[in-house]
């Protein structure tokens, strides 16, 4: 048996009443969920598995994956379902860098009878999220993105919108640390933290990223001036952690302290503090995911 849990703003779509009839007559036991308001995810991944269903699908964007890893982390890992996605988002950032199948139907059928393989997730202090955590700027500009603009533009609209914003931003006077690097006093305009590879409408931010190895991803970009600009270009090609402007680490935990509540976007979910401590759960979730994802070690 399988749940498919569906975002309520995604549910009347006809192209998704349309798959799921055609998938209950290829599959027995497919249950389907409605969500009406947050928490709805949790208490249906808790009814699901008093019927003994351990697989659920997802049927929604980055947000919803977001809403199901906070309730799975929840749990002891041994009484955590598997996972499956159905993208049906605005940009699909996490599925589409899995390779994960965009296409309802192929991605419903991929869901039910795909393998499963144990993924990363990441706490960052009592929040969870499994692809990517913006800081600054970005995280600012998926927060202030008006939703109808995201659905006429799609994920071009989060370009759009940082166009408009960049010029007044003031960038975080952040303290980093790490276990092996301290950094102080940088005037953080963008970050990073990913677990993933994508986010923002596919914007590859950490090419080199893996869901199952253990690390963390994690980008800077601090503040410059016109005259940096060729230096914060050669740097964006080569980063590494002695970058002037652009700063790259691989690690397994993060620590963040800021004069200022730094926005934090937690795939999708908005979030902000003045300290904040990222750390990696090593394969704490069963996800079905093509074996030859790119996003696998």
């Amino acid at each position: 048996m399988v749940m498919i849990i569906l975002n309520g703003k995604k549910a009347c779509l006809p192209a998704v009443r349309n798959v799921i009839s055609t998938l209950r007559q290829e599959v027995d036991g497919i249950q389907v969920r409605v969500t009406y308001e947050y928490g709805d995810v949790e208490r249906f991944m808790h009814e699901a598995l008093s019927d003994g269903i351990r697989r659920i699908i997802i049927g929604g964007g980055d947000g919803s994956i977001n809403e199901i890893v906070n309730a799975m982390a929840k749990l002891p890992r041994e009484k955590r379902p598997e996972l499956a996605i159905l993208p049906l988002g605005t940009a699909n950032d996490f599925a589409t860098a899995c390779r994960i199948p965009l296409e309802s139907l192929a991605a419903l059928r991929f869901a039910v009878s795909g393998s499963t393989i144990p993924v990363d997730i990441v706490k960052a202090n009592e929040r969870h999220f499994m692809n990517i955590a913006t800081a600054g700027f970005g995280a600012k500009v998926t927060a202030e993105t008006p939703e109808e603009l995201k659905h006429f533009l799609g994920g071009g609209a989060y370009t759009l919108t940082g166009v408009l914003k960049a010029m007044d931003f003031v960038p975080y006077r952040s303290t980093i640390a790490t276990p092996e690097h301290s950094f102080d006093n940088l005037d953080i305009l963008v970050g990073a933290i990913c677990n993933g590879r994508q986010a923002g409408g596919g914007q590859v931010l950490a090419p080199y990223a893996h869901i199952n190895d253990g690390l963390l991803d994690v980008i800077s970009i601090s503040k410059f001036t016109l005259i940096d600009i060729p230096q914060v270009l050669n740097e964006i090609k080569n980063p590494s952690v002695s970058g002037t402007f652009i700063k790259y680490i691989q690690t397994p935990w993060l620590e963040s302290h800021s004069t200022n509540a730094m926005p934090i976007n937690l795939d999708g979910e908005p979030y902000s503090n003045q300290h904040i401590r990222f750390e990696v759960l090593p394969l704490a979730i069963d996800l079905v995911i093509p074996e030859d994802s790119p996003c696998l070690k």
